[in-house]
């Protein structure tokens, strides 16, 4: 595993090249860019990641309890992990916005940044007195960034809305799973991440607005719609000819053979053999040359009739599970048609091409020692991103952020946490 690094790495170690630690000091392409963040949760906080990734200095408002994220997962020796990802290269200060003092504190940042990102359920920041009029009214330049489950208006907007839920909502989850089972759930947080991803690129798009013409504005990104641009391909053929598409398990509809196929000792492949030339190659390794003579298999459309996927699908399966997997994607690597084993976690951090490509971060921890973490996505060759700090203790940067930041005397902070209107990671 790599250490420390940017998503640009030594071609020839592999290495990324280390950085000084520190938030929002990595100089890189969004250095410069302010963004406070008020999130729970996945969505608001991995778009924050993001941006913190790249540079921006992200100072993440919390309640003195923490972002419930911290909760996630795993724990050891009393440190979230996914907390130590998610909430890396973040200054975290714990506030309660529930009090006057705190909304002050709040808008006082605000009033400095260059971005807001939130993802409270609609009028929520509104009824704090932090909502875009009076946030427009103190700075003019500030692009909000809204995630929520439904967006900002329309007759769902109140509605409570979680990943899981949008998902369900923005046709995905019908389309997920076997067609003889109920829809399935995967098992990882897509349409949180997805919607992270959209806002993020939303915030950068709006700041290039605010280029040129030095007003900001709102990004109103909902889970439910960025869950829903995965059915790209499903709107014009439901407007045009009416098809309500249904689960397909593990194949890719219309093209064959696309699926998983099971291996000697229990694992599964997926192959890809779309193509002519793909499926003349996986026929030749499966020594059955009389595939392509058959007219059922002899062209894409053909192999791509429900009936003939069927009788494929099989005829792959018989004869891929006499293999062992390693041995199987081996043999198809080789052939160069399109195939991957179905990895673990294991797999993962066994796996050459993860390493090569610094995707297996090992980041220094206060208590632990370290965490491995996710790579910088995506990689830039010249203005790379880069892990500084992992994540820290709630308010862990709340004395460091109301002096230097907002220039408040120490006499006032300690008022502040007296009235327990702030806490830092040592006073909790």
């Amino acid at each position: 595993m790599s250490g420390v690094a940017g998503s640009g790495t030594d071609p020839a170690s592999g290495a990324g090249a280390g950085r000084a630690s520190g938030p929002g000091s990595n100089g890189g392409p969004l250095a410069g860019i302010r963004v406070v963040e008020i999130c729970t949760t996945i969505a608001g906080p991995v778009c924050t990641r993001l941006m913190a990734d790249f540079g921006a200095e992200v100072i993440k408002i919390e309640p003195h309890e923490g972002d419930p994220v911290r909760h996630f997962g795993a724990v050891v020796e009393g440190a979230s992990l996914y907390g130590a990802s998610i909430l890396r290269n973040k200054s975290s200060i714990a506030v309660d916005l529930k009090r006057p003092e705190g909304r002050r504190i709040a808008l006082e940042l605000i009033g400095r940044a260059d971005v807001l990102v939130e993802n409270n359920r609609p009028g929520v920041m509104e009824r704090l007195g932090l909502g875009w009029a009076e946030l427009s009214a103190v700075n003019p330049g500030l692009v909000m960034v809204r995630i929520s489950g439904y967006g900002q208006d329309g007759p769902y907007a109140n509605r409570p809305g979680y990943g899981a839920i949008c998902e369900a909502v923005g046709g995905v989850r019908h389309m997920t799973g076997d067609p003889d089972r109920p829809p399935a759930r995967v098992a990882l947080a897509t349409t949180d991440y997805l919607t992270a991803v959209y806002s993020a690129f939303g915030a950068l798009v709006a700041l290039r607005s605010r280029d040129r013409t030095g007003r900001g504005q709102v990004v109103d990104a909902a889970l439910y719609e960025a869950a829903f641009t995965q059915m790209e391909a499903v709107v014009p053929e439901y407007d045009k000819l009416g098809t309500v598409p249904m689960r397909q398990g593990p194949n890719l509809p219309s093209f064959a053979p696309n699926s998983l196929y099971p291996s000697r000792d229990g694992g599964w492949v997926l192959i890809a053999a779309n193509s002519k030339p793909t499926f003349e190659r996986l026929a030749v390794l499966m020594k059955r040359p009389d595939l392509l003579e058959d007219p059922r298999f002899s062209s894409i459309r053909a192999r791509g009739e429900m009936a003939n996927v069927r009788v494929l699908d099989a005829l792959v399966a018989e004869w891929s599970r006499t293999i062992d997997a390693l041995e199987l994607e081996e043999s198809l690597h080789a052939a160069e048609v399109p195939s991957a084993r179905v990895y673990t976690i294991a797999d993962i951090f066994a796996d050459p091409q993860y390493q090569a490509r610094g995707m297996l971060v090992s980041v220094p921890h206060p208590s632990l020692g370290h965490t491995v973490q996710m790579g910088v996505v995506p990689r830039l060759s010249g203005t790379p991103g880069a892990i500084l700090r992992t994540g820290c203790e709630v308010g862990a940067d709340t004395d460091r952020v109301l002096g230097r930041e907002l220039g408040y005397p120490q006499q006032r902070i300690d008022e502040l946490h007296a009235l327990g209107v702030v806490s830092s990671g040592a006073n909790q």
